[in-house]
């Protein structure tokens, strides 16, 4: 399984734009071969921060549905952002 995790900032006043910008991104990611989850949502503490969330059977998946990456509008709305993948070979529940 591939975790991509982390966040990205922007103006505050401009988050709630961004993120509705991105609400067909993540009704297309969720109906992807191979996504698990895919989340993009506000931090409830910092009102420029955006958390990313995503969960991948294989990086053959995330790859395929990756693309070319952001749109213009979204990436020049961005201050910074700091995202990672991670490879996640086990999982325990706590449920």
């Amino acid at each position: 399984m591939i975790i991509v995790a982390g966040q990205l900032l922007v103006d505050p006043a401009q988050r709630e734009h961004y993120l509705a910008g991105c609400t067909e991104i993540v009704r297309q990611a969720r109906g992807a071969s191979g996504c698990l989850d895919f989340a993009i949502s506000p931090d409830l503490t910092d009102p420029g921060r955006i958390n990313v969330f995503e969960r991948w059977e294989t990086r053959e998946a995330v790859e395929a549905f990756r693309g070319s990456g952001p749109a213009e509008e979204q990436s020049t709305a961005m201050i910074s952002a700091s995202v990672a993948e991670y490879d996640a070979e086990q999982a325990r529940s706590l449920t």
